[in-house]
């Protein structure tokens, strides 16, 4: 799946006048590596282009002759959008717009409102996306979260882009682990300490308190009634977080009838010799799609291994009509990933069909020192106590500020904080600024909608913010990365914080003011949209009580 902003935005339009220029300064040239950004620091112009400097060698010549060329082009093509296309450097060529190029830009932003950036997937596609899945032995702890928040905000950016997504959670209620669960729920009603190896914590006692007759009940009873209010609990909190999920898929599920659906996966995968006996026990030759050796998937005792339940799912995803499959795992699965990807092509999954995301770790930080996390000890700190400790908006916001491929420390007391010295804060500070000033206006009769003779340079870098954001949609979906749209966001709020201090709204003469009401009403429409697809909360008045231009 691939995904690109519209090709009617004015950037994309920008890009393709680009590309013909390129074309016709060196007809036998390839200028599709080129980049079309922002300048680096201390340069010129509103955009630049690496365009000369890639086809110089193909053209045989200078890359300052072949932007020459270049730039005559895009000003033949750009008119009067175009102020000036200056050669820098070694070759680049340096853009900048006319304010009337920016006024028509944002036109085309306030008239999208929160669908600005939208609709990008290319094709678009039916997405399943399994996240969380933590075992139903215990409260999900902050790691769960990280994995919750990164995975609902994934599956918010499919959707926006224009897949059909499904939310799925995986309800390991099979193994082993769920008879330790019973086992210590049991020892624990009888008044005794669970067994060796066993699961602590009050939400053990609990768990013994809330089924009755636990102490007396046959423990497969008691572990089955224990899942349910584990996975009952999860299901709260979880929605607390603003995560609601499409399906609870029960792994048990994948044992019942007959044949069941492990049975059938076996099955298939033998009549295509995929599979072989060995002492005793039935392997799986993932060695044949990469894997650095075979697996088992019944042991010699006739036990399935978890492995064959995880191929049966997986197969039954597909039979279920999705095109694509992520996986988000925790940072303790990355040595499973080669056999996973090789047994789902053994066992008929098309390459490239499924995508598995490793998290990495969390800390939270409390003056210097980390908190512990054990399950089974019951020492950790659960998705509950982290809502109720710094709130939903700051969860998830600090969450997903950075790369799932990065560990995060995240800072408590900063996340509690209510200043611009937090990130979320600031950012939510900057919706509802932007939502009073409107307000203001509208109340004294001010419309939207201006075309003053000049722009302020704020006011020019605030419309070329928003422009970057069906980009930045597009590229976080594509690379799986919603840290982006934070990045992006808090951008944005610092660019909007200079309008503001530049630019006084109401007051200013009509055409002036007019303009400026309309950026901070696209201003306002594109926050709501970046954080909305974080999860978090786009406030139209906030504490602060600031004076309003």
């Amino acid at each position: 799946m691939s995904s690109s902003p519209s090709q009617t935005d004015p950037l994309s339009r920008l890009r393709e006048a680009l590309a013909e220029a390129a074309a016709e300064a060196v007809p036998a040239g390839d200028a599709s590596p080129a980049t079309l950004e922002p300048p680096g620091a201390g340069g010129e112009g509103d955009y630049a282009t690496n365009a000369a400097l890639v086809l110089a060698k193909p053209a045989g010549e200078p890359p300052r002759e072949v932007a020459e060329r270049i730039a005559a082009g895009l000003s033949a093509r750009l008119g009067d959008e175009l102020e000036s296309a200056q050669v820098a450097g070694p070759g680049f060529v340096n853009l900048t717009l006319s304010d009337g190029w920016h006024v028509a830009a944002l036109s085309e932003v306030a008239s999208a409102g929160q669908g600005w950036g939208a609709g990008s997937a290319d094709p678009p596609l039916r997405v399943n996306v399994e996240f969380v899945s933590a075992n139903p032995t215990g409260p999900i702890h902050v790691g769960g979260t990280r994995n919750a928040a990164y995975g609902d905000s994934l599956a918010r950016l499919l959707a926006f882009t224009g897949n059909d997504v499904h939310r799925e959670f995986y309800v390991n209620d099979a193994g082993s682990q769920v008879v330790v669960l019973g086992e210590s729920v049991k020892a624990r009603a009888r008044g005794e300490e669970p067994p060796e190896g066993g699961y602590q914590g009050d939400y053990v006692e609990a768990l013994a308190a809330d089924i009755p007759g636990a102490a007396d009940l046959p423990v497969d009873e008691v572990a089955r009634a224990a899942v349910a209010l584990m996975v009952a609990e999860a299901e709260r909190s979880l929605a607390r977080m603003r995560i609601v999920f499409d399906d609870w898929f029960h792994e048990h599920t994948l044992h019942e009838g007959e044949p069941s659906a492990v049975g059938r996966s076996l099955a298939a995968m033998g009549d295509q010799d995929r599979t072989f006996e060995e002492d005793g026990a039935l392997w799986l030759r993932t060695t044949a799609f990469g894997d650095d050796k075979d697996r088992v998937l019944m042991r010699s005792s006739g036990e399935h291994t978890y492995f064959a339940s995880d191929i049966a799912y997986h197969r039954d995803k597909l039979d279920r009509g999705f095109d694509l499959l992520i996986d988000v795992w925790g940072a303790d699965h990355h040595g499973y990933v080669d056999r996973m990807q090789a047994a789902f092509e053994a066992s008929g999954g098309e390459p490239g069909a499924l995508e598995l995301v490793i998290m990495q770790l969390v800390h939270l930080v409390e003056g210097g020192e980390r908190a512990k996390m054990s399950k089974r000890a019951g020492e950790f700190v659960t998705l509950e106590d982290l809502i109720d400790d710094i709130g939903v908006d700051a969860a998830r916001w600090f969450l997903l500020a950075r790369s799932h491929e990065t560990t995060i420390e995240l800072d408590l007391a900063l996340a509690r904080e209510q200043s611009s010295e937090n990130p979320v804060y600031y950012v939510q500070y900057a919706h509802a600024r932007a939502c009073s000033i409107l307000e203001r206006a509208a109340r004294e009769g001010q419309e939207a909608g201006g075309k003053p003779a000049s722009l302020h340079p704020s006011e020019r870098a605030l419309v070329r913010r928003l422009l970057e954001f069906p980009d930045e949609v597009a590229e976080a979906a594509a690379r799986r990365a919603p840290h982006r749209i934070a990045t992006w966001a808090l951008a944005a709020a610092q660019d909007f914080s200079a309008f503001y201090r530049d630019c006084p709204v109401v007051g200013a003469e009509p055409d002036v003011a007019a303009f400026r009401l309309e950026l901070c009403a696209a201003t306002r429409d594109v926050l709501a949209r970046a954080l909305d697809l974080l999860g978090v909360t786009a406030p139209e008045s906030m504490e602060r009580d600031d004076q309003i231009r």
